[in-house]
């Protein structure tokens, strides 16, 4: 649930729902032990977006909101949580955003981060930038480097909209890739040449390469709504992900042209493959009809036999709703050369509601991850603060869910990212809190 106003036109996209409720049966995971790692402070950064382990077992992760800044709850940090040989993590803040003139270092990141193998960090900011006046600018992609005293430089790779009606995108939601090359790409919600109703300029797919002299030059891969009826995809707030052989994968939020959820359709799943010329040709994988799934948010995984796996944030029944609670797919490549889509699992309310975030699967081949708002109904204002679940495939080639956790309003709830596992198979994540009474945690649980 994003709280800034200044994000954007697609940076909020839960709505207000109504819930029914259904009872999950609970799993071999259902007395899993849960423990906050660290609950923020306004002093500290508030709302973490996600967090990635390095090598010596630190977690690394955004705030979309603090310390300080011209942005309604602060203008976002980058933070640190070491673990301490008492048991506890130690937090520290590594960057604050918005600590130059203007913003233009970047404001609001929402999402999260990548680490290159030397230790360097990587991410997007909403806002800031050297294209606008303070939060207000069109975003950036940043890095920042760990200095031998301990503390960190941030750089501004890229500003966005530096060409011409943005051209080259705007105000990115979600993080980086990198490739083998080193390249990074990502995804920007807005912006490009691709127009639609209501859409001046529906995102894009960005590259950007590292230059011999330090800079990095930006390229558009894709800009969404360049076909009739948006039928190529039309606001891709997801990350993505790339095969062996470099194609790229992403779902947009609207899009399709096949009608039903308004803004020229329900979505889509696209391929970005790269050709010989160096330009790239977009396939749509599948178009959503609402019915098997609508307005995903979150990017892809695969699985060791190819098969993609995603969330999209509404789907088949009424319930929370006009367009249901969301679910979990499969895309299984055919015979024809196209892809299936499967419906794994469809969240109702009180099993959660609204997975926003992206999947990971587990070592012993389950789904793990988090639904927004949704399981028990009587907190966080009857909409439930949100879960943690697996899904796990059965000798009838369906797929059984279980709820690891469900969270409450003190001190987490609202998890805004999925899950990773540690080495010995512990699951951790970020809750963004209400604002009110909580402004956020990093949690582990333990099966």
């Amino acid at each position: 649930m994003i709280r800034n106003k200044n994000l954007g036109a697609f940076s909020a996209v839960l709505l207000t729902v109504s819930i029914v409720a259904l009872v999950l049966t609970p799993g071999a995971w259902a007395q899993s032990k849960y423990k906050t790692l660290y609950r923020f402070k306004a002093t500290d950064g508030h709302f973490p977006i996600g967090v990635i382990f390095d090598q010596a077992g630190n977690l690394y992760g955004t705030t979309q909101g603090g310390v300080s800044g011209p942005c309604n709850d602060g203008c976002g940090t980058v933070f640190k949580l070491a673990p301490n040989s008492g048991g506890g993590w130690t937090q520290s803040v590594l960057y604050t955003f918005c600590s130059l003139t203007n913003c233009t270092d970047g404001a609001v990141p929402l999402a999260g981060l990548v680490m290159d193998q030397v230790g360097n960090l990587y991410g997007t900011t909403n806002g800031g930038g050297t294209n606008g006046i303070g939060v207000g600018g069109f975003g950036t992609v940043f890095k920042l480097a760990p200095n031998s005293d301990g503390s960190w430089t941030e750089s501004v790779l890229y500003s966005f909209c530096s060409l011409k009606n943005c051209a080259d995108g705007q105000q990115p939601i979600a993080g980086l890739i990198f490739d083998i090359a080193g390249n990074l790409y990502g995804t920007t919600g807005v912006g490009g040449l691709g127009h639609a109703s209501g859409c001046d300029g529906c995102g894009v797919v960005f590259k950007l390469t590292p230059k011999a002299d330090g800079g990095w030059t930006e390229s558009v891969l894709h800009s969404f709504c360049s076909f009739k009826s948006c039928r190529d995809g039309l606001a891709p707030v997801g990350g993505m992900i790339t095969d062996a052989v470099g194609n790229l994968y992403g779902t947009t939020y609207f899009g399709g042209g096949l009608g039903g959820c308004g803004a020229d359709s329900c979505g889509v799943v696209f391929k970005l493959i790269p050709k010989a010329d160096g330009s790239w040709k977009e396939e749509v994988l599948h178009r959503f009809t609402g019915k098997d799934g609508d307005r995903c948010t979150a990017g892809l995984i695969f699985d060791r036999a190819g098969n993609l796996y995603g969330t999209a944030g509404g789907g088949k029944l009424s319930t929370c709703n006009f367009y249901g609670c969301g679910i979990v797919f499969k895309l299984t490549p055919n015979s024809k050369g196209g892809w299936t889509e499967t419906v794994l699992h469809e969240f109702v309310g009180s099993n959660g509601a609204y997975p926003n975030n992206s999947l990971i699967f587990g070592q012993d081949g389950n789904l793990y991850g988090t639904t927004e708002q949704g399981g028990n109904l009587s907190d966080c204002q009857g909409f439930g603060c949100g879960v943690v679940f697996k899904l796990a495939p059965n000798s009838k080639g369906r797929w059984n869910a279980t709820v690891l956790h469900y969270f409450v309003d003190d001190p987490g709830a609202y998890p805004h990212s999925g899950v990773i596992f540690d080495a010995a198979g512990n699951l951790y994540g970020a809750t963004g809190g209400d604002a009110v009474a909580t402004l956020g945690s990093v949690f582990e649980i333990t099966p």
